[in-house]
């Protein structure tokens, strides 16, 4: 009797998948890596602009509640690069899985994730701009604009380890979502495989870093576009700054995204599936 027919890939076939990827994007050529990093970068915001949107208001519902519709619409920036096909520096710390089987350098690796990470932050900076100056802040009589300071005013009282561990957390859920991708088979699978993982982490409250090249510096220009408006919002401001975004934020959730990325999702599967085994 014929086996069924199975549509998705199954676990191994999906690491097989997720190593030839990654072979792919590390020999990608520069100049349309950093654009499509670009496009990520925006999608990203994108998202973060909705879920900013989403969340303003949202003491009126029970925390829960407020907090799972704010990550179901921050689902639309992973979903836009997924299908889309931008590239995501926390995605593409999958990478590791080809890399760990000596198919692609350490030298290849760190180049795609310099590009990368230096396209995502063009993308994102990018849509703060436009945001900003689109006035965005003033929906609502303001709140929205209230509601993304208390945002990245948050992001900044983290601790240099917690944000680590929120890092791991966040890029462990972001990169599974990425690897159930690979079992798809249609866009619609795709867009399911993304919605609970990413809506998980939002709700949670992890960090990403690509997300945080938008929350943070949203607030930043604010403050140096339009300080009438932040002076009236109720905000306090005081912890905002280049430098302490930079060192305090995006320093450590970028270590912990690559060390929950790379280690506990890549290396896991690659050790499962793709390590080679002793002939018995």
């Amino acid at each position: 009797m014929e086996e069924p027919r199975i549509d998705a890939l199954l676990p191994a076939e999906m690491a097989h998948k997720a190593e030839e990827i990654g072979v792919k994007k590390a020999q990608g050529a520069a100049l349309p890596l950093f654009a499509l990093a670009i496009l990520a970068g925006a999608f990203i915001a994108l998202g973060a602009v909705f879920a900013t949107t989403v969340a303003t208001g949202g003491a009126a519902l029970p925390f829960g509640v407020a907090r799972l519709l704010t990550g179901l619409s921050f689902c639309l920036g992973l979903v836009l690069v997924v299908v889309g096909g931008a590239e995501l520096f926390t995605g593409n710390n999958l990478i590791a899985m080809a890399w760990a089987s000596r198919r692609i350098t350490t030298g290849a690796l760190l180049r795609n994730w310099a590009i990368v990470y230096a396209g995502n932050f063009v993308g994102a900076i990018g849509i703060a701009l436009l945001v900003v100056f689109a006035g965005h802040h003033h929906l609502a009589g303001g709140a929205v604009g209230a509601t993304a300071l208390k945002i990245a005013v948050g992001k900044l009282g983290l601790g240099f380890g917690q944000a680590i561990a929120l890092g791991i957390l966040c890029n462990i859920l972001v990169c599974l979502a990425v690897w159930l991708t690979f079992s798809a088979r249609s866009t619609t699978d795709r867009i399911l495989a993304v919605i609970f993982p990413i809506a998980a982490f939002v709700a949670a409250g992890f960090e990403h870093s690509v997300a945080n090249m938008y929350f943070i510096p949203v607030a930043l220009l604010l403050e140096a576009i339009d300080p009438s408006f932040v002076a009236a919002a109720g905000v306090d401001v005081s912890a905002l700054g280049w430098g302490a975004f930079f060192g305090k934020n995006l320093l450590p959730v970028t270590i912990g995204n690559v060390l929950g990325g790379s280690l506990f999702v890549a290396a896991t599967y690659w050790a499962i599936f793709l390590r080679p085994r002793a002939s018995q």
